[in-house]
């Protein structure tokens, strides 16, 4: 609900304070006298694309604020929470432009873009006139007004689901075949991949042991001969000389008289290590030993296991598991068949189910359609309009998450005549009424918050019709807030808060204001709307008649 709208430096107003209540408000004044300013204003600071030039003629920019009552419930919360924007129970929205055109908004001491300000009017303001695209009019927005008006919310909730289940059946069979495909391209790659590797069979760690393996055979070839004949030296030369030479010293050794004592222990000594050099050289040799198609068996596992590991560009070690990653590609593409059945079969029950709500929701809105036009000729006769057709036509559209159906209100002026969209058929009076008749049978909307603007609704009707376009104004306000722009002293008598617009010219400086009137001001505005400039007892009476009506 609008509470207050402040305007300063805007157009010809120089500083202007409103202080809106709920109910019918009513603003009146001549031609001329800057009522569309208001809604100028009001549209500006909402972020609403309208006039280009806004700044009052002198001044260094224009601002406008507005400050909107939110009931707990309200949806522009929502908004304020994808937004980052603090919410509470009030909520201000300010807007500056300067005289460069530049233009700067806040909302609640926040500076915002001028989308989110267009997102948070669509939950604030309603325009209803001649002019409005944003509403009524607008037919992107039908079909969501009759599964209003109809209470389809139940079915609806059920409709999205199944489009929900049926889009991620398609995406899942979609991603499946994909898959499939992708794998189906490269079969016999896999196939032939997958005999090689299992051919193979590579372990990991496998490369590094026979590399060692490798290196140690190839060391083992190159010092084996040397060593061969240190052991051939050992035991054919230096062992029977010094055998020999201790049996020809043990000899003589008493005739020595001990002096060879000495020499004959350390060749014993040495005829030991003789024996352990020996014994160590024949063991590294048997070490040394190896089957010579063992060393050539290691050579080719292990430049095969390199070569595999270059094909498919992975590391030696790094084989097995990508031999395991071959195994389960070929196994998706041997088990994808079978899974692809499986999929098909849940999408043709998601469809089904989709199918099975949606013509539920298709039949619930032709029944919806029927008493809604019911309703609107019903509201049409009292607005001298009992010759017009009104009917909400549907027809098939692409398949969605609300259905199928396309939604559009159409009118035909008279019966016989062609019938075709509310703003390229109905005249400015007609569609005026059109609306209004519509907006009344949708009235239970006025309940979510939003302040409903009908700007000069009643023009072109009088008497007896413009009242009865009062009466659905007062009605559609009870327990909202309706503002309207009106020329209509039966529409302006009907109004729970009436302001009166007034143009003022002070040292050749135009400016306009708006002042809230009391009952005899009332009564005052609506004689000069009766009678023009010259108020007569006549027209006094007569606007007394209508405020008491």
């Amino acid at each position: 609900m609008l509470r207050a709208l402040e305007i300063r430096d805007m157009l010809i107003i120089d500083r202007l304070e409103l202080a809106f209540q709920p109910g019918l408000n009513v603003l009146t004044g001549e031609t001329g006298a800057g009522k569309s300013i208001l809604l100028d204003s009001l549209g500006f600071v909402l972020g609403w694309r309208g006039r280009a030039e806004l700044v009052r003629a002198g001044a260094d920019q224009g601002e406008v604020t507005a400050v909107f009552e939110l009931g707990p419930e309200h949806a522009a919360r929502a908004v304020l929470e994808d937004a980052g924007l603090p919410a509470g129970s009030e909520l201000i929205l300010r807007r500056v432009n300067a005289a460069d055109g530049r233009k700067t908004a806040w909302v609640n001491d926040r500076r915002c873009s001028g989308e989110v300000l267009r997102a948070l009017s669509e939950t604030l303001v309603e325009l209803h006139g001649q002019h409005d695209d944003r509403g009524l009019l607008n037919p992107r927005g039908h079909r969501t007004l009759l599964d209003s008006y109809a209470g389809l919310e139940a079915s609806l909730d059920a409709t999205r689901q199944a489009w929900t289940r049926r889009t991620k059946a398609t995406r899942a069979l979609d991603a499946a075949e994909a898959a499939l495909d992708a794998v189906r391209a490269e079969e016999d790659f896999l196939r032939h991949a997958v005999a090689e590797m299992d051919s193979l069979d590579p372990q990991p760690g496998e490369e590094a042991q026979l590399d060692a393996q490798r290196r140690h055979m190839q060391g083992a070839e190159r010092i084996r001969e040397d060593i061969s004949r240190a052991r051939v030296a050992l035991a054919n030369g230096a062992e029977q000389a010094m055998g020999d030479a201790l049996r020809w010293l043990d000899g003589v050794a008493q005739q020595a008289e001990g002096a060879l004592e000495a020499p004959l222990a350390a060749l014993e000594r040495a005829m030991v290590e003789l024996g352990e050099a020996t014994a160590g050289v024949e063991s590294c040799l048997d070490g040394l030993s190896f089957d010579p198609h063992a060393l050539e068996a290691a050579e080719e596992r292990l430049f095969a296991i390199r070569a595999l590991a270059r094909k498919h560009q992975v590391a030696p070690d790094e084989l097995a598991e990508f031999a395991a990653g071959l195994h389960g590609k070929l196994a998706a593409l041997d088990q994808g068949a079978e899974d692809l059945a499986a999929l098909k079969a849940e999408l043709r029950r998601a469809e089904d189910g989709y199918d099975t709500a949606a013509a539920a929701l298709s039949l619930a809105r032709r029944s919806a359609a029927a008493r809604l036009d019911a309703a609107v000729s019903a509201e049409l006769a009292p607005l001298k309009m009992e010759r017009a057709v009104f009917e909400t036509a549907l027809d098939e559209g692409p398949a969605g998450p609300e259905g199928r159906d396309v939604v559009a209100f159409t009118v035909a002026t008279n019966p016989g005549a062609p019938a075709g969209p509310l703003g390229k058929i109905a005249s400015g009076g007609e569609l005026s009424r059109f609306l209004l008749a519509l907006k009344v049978c949708l009235s239970k909307e006025r309940n979510r918050g939003v302040t409903m603007i009908f700007d000069e609704i009643d023009r072109g009707v009088g008497g007896a019709t413009a009242d009865a376009v009062g009466r659905r104004l007062s009605a559609l306000a009870q327990g909202g807030q309706v503002l309207v722009v009106t020329h209509s002293p039966q529409v302006a008598a009907l109004g729970a808060h009436h302001w009166r617009v007034e143009k003022r010219i002070e040292a050749e400086v135009t400016t306009s204001t708006v002042v809230p009137l009391d009952a005899d001001q009332r009564e005052a505005e609506i004689a000069r709307m009766l009678a023009g400039d010259i108020v007569t007892t006549e027209a006094r009476a007569a606007a007394r008649a209508l405020l008491a009506g």
